[in-house]
C-alpha cells in the first residue's frame, strides 16, 4: 500500500480524494493511504501561532520552520514520509515521468503544503528531499497541489484503474491522447468520424496515433520534440507530422 502524509492548515480539503472517484475506490480497496498533519498542533501558544511576518519586510506572513519540523518529525515516527515533497509554484514542474517514477517507487510520501507567502527557506533546506510545482500559477496553498500529486500517482498503481488503461492516456506515449466520441452518432449535425464507427481495430489504432500527432503538434510542440529526441517517433510518425504542418500553414493561408 501506498502511503501520503499531507502537512496541512487545512486537512478537510483531502476528503476530495478520499471520498470521490478512482482515487476513493482505490482507498477503500487499500491501494493506497492518507493521513494529515496539522502544523498548529505542534505549538503550544495561545494563538497557535504558525507564522510571523518575513525578514527584510515586504507583504504577508511565511510559515515558520519549526511547527513543520515538528509535524514532521511526527510524521515520521508514525513511520512515514520516506522522501519529503513541499509543494510550490518555485519548484520543478510535476509531470507524467516523475509520476510514474513515484507511482513505481512506492515511498511513503510527506506532502508538505504551504500557505501565505511561503515556508521558511530552512526548513525546505534542512527537511525537504523536493519541491515540486504543478504549473507556473499561483494557488492559494499547497493543498490543491498534493490532491492533483495524489491522485496523478493513485491512478498508476496497479490496479487502481478498472476500465482503462493507464498506458493509453495522455503524456504515457509521449503526446497528447487523441479525441474522444461517445452516442449519439451525431449531435447538433457533427457526426462521429467513421473509422471509429467500422469496427477496424488496426485503422483506428492508426487514426488516434494520428489524432494525436496532429493534436500534440498543434498545442504541445514541446512534447513532440521531447518525443523526437526520445526516439519515439517512427518514420510513419514523421510523415504524419510534416501533412500536419503544411495543413496547418495551408488552412491558414486560406482565412
Amino acid at each position: 500500500m501506498m502511503r501520503f502524509d499531507a502537512i496541512t492548515l487545512f486537512p478537510a480539503m483531502f476528503a476530495a480524494v478520499v471520498e470521490h472517484g478512482i482515487t476513493q475506490r482505490a482507498h477503500r480497496e487499500e491501494r493506497w493511504s492518507l493521513r494529515t498533519w496539522n502544523p498548529r498542533d505542534f505549538v503550544d501558544d495561545a494563538h497557535r501561532t504558525i507564522d510571523d511576518r518575513p525578514f527584510g519586510g515586504g507583504p504577508g506572513m511565511v510559515m515558520m520552520a519549526q511547527p513543520l519540523a515538528d509535524a514532521l518529525a511526527a510524521v515520521k515516527k508514525n513511520g512515514g514520509g520516506t522522501r519529503v515533497i513541499a509543494l510550490a509554484p518555485n519548484g520543478v514542474r510535476l509531470d507524467d515521468v516523475r509520476v510514474r517514477h513515484l507511482a513505481r517507487a512506492g515511498e511513503s510520501l510527506a506532502l508538505v503544503c504551504g500557505r501565505y507567502e511561503g515556508i521558511d527557506q530552512r526548513f525546505i533546506d534542512v527537511c525537504v528531499d523536493e519541491v515540486v510545482s504543478v504549473g507556473d500559477f499561483v494557488l492559494s496553498g499547497g493543498e490543491l497541489a498534493a490532491m492533483a500529486l495524489i491522485d496523478a500517482v493513485v491512478r498508476q498503481l496497479p490496479g487502481a484503474l478498472k476500465d482503462a488503461s493507464a498506458a493509453d492516456e495522455s503524456f504515457a506515449a509521449g503526446l497528447l491522447d487523441a479525441k474522444h466520441y461517445t452516442r449519439p452518432e451525431t449531435w447538433r449535425g457533427m457526426a462521429v468520424p467513421q473509422v471509429l464507427l467500422s469496427g477496424h481495430h488496426l485503422q483506428i489504432a492508426e487514426w488516434r496515433r494520428r489524432e494525436a500527432l496532429t493534436l500534440t503538434a498543434r498545442q504541445r510542440p514541446d512534447l513532440i520534440e521531447r518525443a523526437r529526441a526520445a526516439g519515439q517517433l517512427s518514420a510513419m510518425d514523421e510523415g504524419q507530422l510534416r501533412i500536419a504542418v503544411e495543413t496547418a500553414a495551408a488552412n491558414q493561408a486560406a482565412h
